[in-house]
């Protein structure tokens, strides 16, 4: 098993590195350029670099699957296959609200009525799968109380997709800064790599996937960090949302998002506040811009302006030590 998902890191670190160094070039030719918000003046300067950049860690992950992951699919088992396609699908929402930007040349994609419905379905598909293949049941596992609480199903379905939905989204909007989302999300992937070491071979499956997607995040780390020459863009950023809340789910742990998902609560939490108190108020701020790190990067309340590589740091640092916090309180549950 760990010689499986060293190999799945390896190969998806391998071709995202490589695949980035003749997909960047090709993507400055088609002109696939980021278009950066106007109230964000201080991007400016990177306006020009290329987005859909997640492509490279989306077939970094595709190729582990197929050739890693091989031999379990001929045994019949599928998991980490559909947890790959159940991102791709959030992925291809990404990749057309990419586009629509690119063609329309301004930072407006898909309506956000259109997003949320096509996202709202494919949570509810992914769930009614799952359900059925028996990866998940209607029982809400509680960490670090180590307990399972039975919830009638119609309400699992509701909860579920209101988790899938929300943490695509927190991760989307975590992606605003040289490498924030790719560093906020490597613990993540890394916590899953650990859980399958400690609860053993029935889960090697899901490691396979969650190894392949450190590697490929990895890879795609050495042009994405700052200063980046390629951003995830949509198609990224909303396929690795996917990516994550379908691991929580398929690991029958959905609310360990609560922990592991930390850095991308924060950001969400600090863009609902922002809009609320906004209109209840009538026009005053909690924070000088959001999400939480346009906050930081323009001073926030202290005064300091956190550059973007201070807000990697930041971010990771927060997001492996609660990393490390939601392993220790399931590392037991199923532990060989």
């Amino acid at each position: 098993m760990t010689i499986k998902l060293i190999c799945s890191f390896i190969l998806s670190f391998l071709f995202a590195t490589g695949f980035g160094k003749y997909y960047i070039p090709w993507l400055h030719r088609q002109k696939a350029n980021q278009e950066i918000k106007s109230e964000v003046t201080w991007h400016k300067s990177k306006s020009g670099t290329p987005t859909m950049g997640g492509v490279m860690f989306i077939l970094g992950v595709l190729l582990s699957i197929l050739t890693i992951g091989f031999p379990s699919m001929m045994q019949g088992k599928f998991v980490h296959l559909f947890v790959f396609l159940f991102a791709l699908v959030f992925g291809a929402i990404g990749f057309l609200d990419d586009w629509e930007k690119i063609k329309n040349a301004q930072n407006l994609g898909l309506t956000a009525g259109m997003k949320f419905l096509l996202q709202l379905s494919a949570a509810l598909v992914f769930i009614f799968l799952m359900r059925r293949i028996g990866f998940v049941r209607p029982n809400l596992y509680i960490p670090f109380v180590g307990t399972t609480v039975p919830i009638p199903e119609w309400l699992y379905f509701v909860f579920a997709a209101f988790v899938i939905v929300g943490t695509v989204n927190a991760v989307n909007l975590t992606d605003g800064v040289d490498g924030l989302a790719t560093g906020t999300s490597l613990p993540v992937c890394l916590f899953f790599v650990a859980v399958t070491f400690a609860w053993g071979k029935d889960f090697l499956e899901l490691g396979i996937f969650a190894s392949a997607l450190l590697g490929g995040l990895m890879g795609f780390l050495v042009y994405n960090f700052n200063p980046a020459k390629v951003f995830m863009g949509d198609t990224g950023s909303l396929f690795l949302g996917g990516a994550v809340a379908a691991m929580a789910f398929a690991y029958d742990m959905p609310l360990i998002l609560v922990t592991i998902g930390i850095m991308y609560i924060i950001e969400t939490l600090s863009d609902i506040i922002q809009v609320g108190y906004f209109k209840l108020s009538h026009g005053k701020r909690v924070f000088k811009m959001a999400p939480f790190h346009h906050h930081l990067e323009m001073g926030g309340w202290t005064g300091k302006k956190w550059s973007e590589k201070e807000l990697f740091v930041l971010f990771t640092g927060i997001s492996l030590l609660f990393a490390v916090i939601s392993f220790i309180g399931v590392f037991q549950r199923y532990a060989m």
